[in-house]
């Protein structure tokens, strides 16, 4: 399966800024070519009586319930901590 648009696989190794090696620019630009060629056969897909969704399933109420609980004791908080004083983080000066 083959694009019927030429794919300048420099602009888009640009675009996604990667450095091909000619290998690479053959097989991706192939590859490249075979997606947009599948999605060309889809857009043939009669679509016209399919409602839009955003999800392909029904989604209701995906969070958990916002309840309170008890957070991590300060020593664990810190334990991690490059730099700790008088219970704080310790972080350079970043404001004149």
């Amino acid at each position: 399966m083959a694009s019927t648009h030429p794919i300048d696989i420099d602009y888009v190794a640009n675009l996604a800024r990667i450095a091909l090696t000619p290998g690479e620019k053959e097989r991706f630009s192939r590859q490249l070519g075979d997606v947009l060629a599948y999605i060309e056969q889809l857009n043939e897909v009669d679509v016209s009586s399919v409602e839009p969704t955003a999800h392909a399933f029904p989604v209701v109420n995906v969070w958990r319930e916002d309840e309170p609980r008890p957070g991590l004791p300060l020593e664990k908080v810190l334990a991690n901590a490059p730099a700790s004083r008088e219970q704080m983080f310790v972080v350079p000066k970043v404001v004149e």
